[in-house]
């Protein structure tokens, strides 16, 4: 097995633990599009508890990836993800974080 699929069977298993469904196809793209960061240690986590890290989630994947405009609807949606994964959940992967703010805010499209 890949390691790109060990790391989505990762995902999967993370989100089947936790009761949230997900769509196959776009949790792939959506990991996909985090390149090599879902392999490193520490680049694959989100510290939901760093002002930095959730700063970089907004202007690196929302504003920049996603093509959204810069408002408080932003940090409002990275909160709602950060409450569905569990603010002490430690195992908040960057590609499952993404995916949920990709469903959070309506942007499949960008990954079809």
């Amino acid at each position: 097995m890949s390691k790109f699929n060990e790391a989505l069977d990762t995902y999967k298993s993370e989100f089947d633990k936790l009761g949230i469904k997900y769509d196959n196809d776009l949790l792939s793209a959506v990991t996909k599009a985090c390149g090599p960061s879902i392999y490193l240690a520490d680049a694959s986590k989100v510290s939901s508890s760093d002002p930095e890290e959730l700063a970089r989630v907004k202007n690196n994947f929302l504003i920049k990836k996603l093509g959204m405009a810069d408002s408080s609807k932003l940090d409002d949606g990275i909160s709602a993800v950060v409450n569905q994964l569990g603010a002490s959940n430690r195992n908040k992967y960057r590609a499952m974080f993404y995916y949920l703010l990709v469903k959070h805010f309506g942007a499949e499209s960008k990954f079809a």
